[in-house]
């Protein structure tokens, strides 16, 4: 956050001859404020292992998406706030007075606008994934580009040329963050091919791809983790997509995914012909268990949610692990359960317990049904120890409900993992 904060601090380095009111600083402050968590904003959105370890893609997806938020109510309210404590400022947005720049900063807060609107109703809205990240990168760096001019020439606070160059740099550096995740990166990946060895159709409308290096590399990750994948002859491409690993940490050369028709690139995989290339980006994500908990963990999973927690029990079984485990896998029908054969072998390798909650239950029923709730864990899950560890991912409100009816049991949410596997 303190990358945030440096515009602002450059700024209250410098004393700039000349009175204005406390409102018009104030609003200036604003502006650099803004600026500085556009900057913080380009190095969230690359992806760097070394930023936000030990947070989680769930937690910085939710911490880029509030920043967002926040950068276009400072957008907005910085010349609100300018031209209310001095109306003379109103002239910066009258064409009539300096086309280029009106024109600039009317065009900045429409696409700090349109970036905000798009993100969070994507969907609604009937924009393809591909075509909304295109959308947003272009319209992120006019913002940043035009944010860093227009600071640059109003000149109030960086008129000092030390003062401008420190500003260029501040953007300099994470522009180049940038530049390495969306160019370099790719370029490195194009070393490292995959290509597609397995296309298994799956319970649930869903499909499993299975992957296999060509070359002598490999991907070394661990169980609960996740990559970004792009289909096609080159890694250039604005289809790549983030998905939980679901094959096992102790086989890192081959690697596998589950994908339920969700939208058009997933439900293009089942007609994806093995021998296809495959360009693999990771191993990313903190969704990881301790293997050696004495306490176990349990896994609460929704629909296809249930991939990371497969990773995570193929793992223990090839490790022979020995702690307990609890599955509680809630499904629409008995005939969406994934993997439901698998998992009733898994039960025979391991210390398991699946739980099978069904919303719509089939006429004989016995097991759970309706949703995880409050009652249902306390009737199933042994009581909460202190030191058991829970992971949960699934459709948000799935995820919402569980988390709540974790806390209201006593479980402390310090040992309440999420991972959100509807990103955008």
């Amino acid at each position: 956050m303190l990358l945030a904060l440096l515009p602002m601090a450059l700024a209250l380095l410098v004393l700039p001859e000349g009175e204005r009111s406390v409102g018009v600083e104030f609003g200036s402050m604003l502006g650099l404020l803004a600026l500085g968590v556009l900057a913080m904003q380009l190095v969230i959105s690359g992806r760097h292992r070394w930023f936000g370890s030990g947070v989680g893609l769930d937690n910085m997806l939710q911490v880029h998406r509030q920043l967002g938020i926040f950068a276009l109510v400072l957008v907005l309210v910085h010349p609100a706030v300018m031209m209310f404590s001095n109306p003379d400022y109103v002239e910066y947005l009258d064409p009539r007075q300096e086309t280029l720049r009106a024109m600039a900063l009317i065009l900045i807060v429409l696409a700090t606008s349109v970036l905000i609107v798009s993100s969070l109703w994507r969907k609604r809205l009937g924009l393809s994934y591909e075509w909304w990240r295109a959308l947003h990168g272009a319209l992120a760096l006019f913002v940043v580009a035009g944010g860093l001019g227009h600071a640059l020439m109003v000149s109030h606070f960086t008129a000092g040329v030390a003062i401008q160059l420190l500003l260029i740099l501040l953007f300099a550096i994470p522009l180049g963050l940038l530049l390495d995740s969306r160019l370099l990166r790719v370029m490195r990946m194009r070393r490292r091919p995959w290509r597609v060895v397995v296309n298994h159709a799956e319970r649930g409308d869903a499909v499993s791809l299975t992957f296999e290096p060509q070359g002598d590399h490999r991907l070394d990750f661990k169980a609960g983790q996740y990559l970004w994948i792009t289909l096609g002859k080159t890694p250039f491409s604005l289809q790549q997509h983030p998905f939980s690993i679901s094959t096992s940490a102790a086989q890192p050369g081959r690697i596998g995914i589950t994908a339920k028709c969700l939208g058009d690139f997933t439900c293009s995989l089942p007609d994806v012909v093995p021998g296809s290339l495959a360009w693999v980006e990771g191993p990313y994500g903190d969704f990881v268990s301790d293997p050696h908990n004495p306490s176990g963990i349990v896994l609460m999973a929704g629909g296809i949610g249930v991939t990371p927690m497969m990773s995570m029990l193929r793992t223990y079984r090839d490790g022979s692990v020995k702690m307990p485990l609890w599955l509680v896998y809630a499904n629409e029908t008995w005939e969406e359960a994934t993997y439901r054969e698998e998992l009733d072998e898994l039960t025979k390798a391991l210390d398991l317990e699946v739980i099978h909650v069904i919303d719509q239950p089939p006429e004989g029923w016995e097991g759970e049904s309706g949703f995880i709730d409050e009652a249902l864990i306390t009737r199933r899950l042994p009581a909460d120890d202190g030191r058991r560890e829970y992971f949960i991912c699934g459709p948000a409100p799935m995820m919402n409900a569980t988390e709540k009816a974790l806390r209201s049991v006593g479980v402390s949410p310090t040992r309440i993992n999420s991972d959100h596997f509807d990103l955008v």
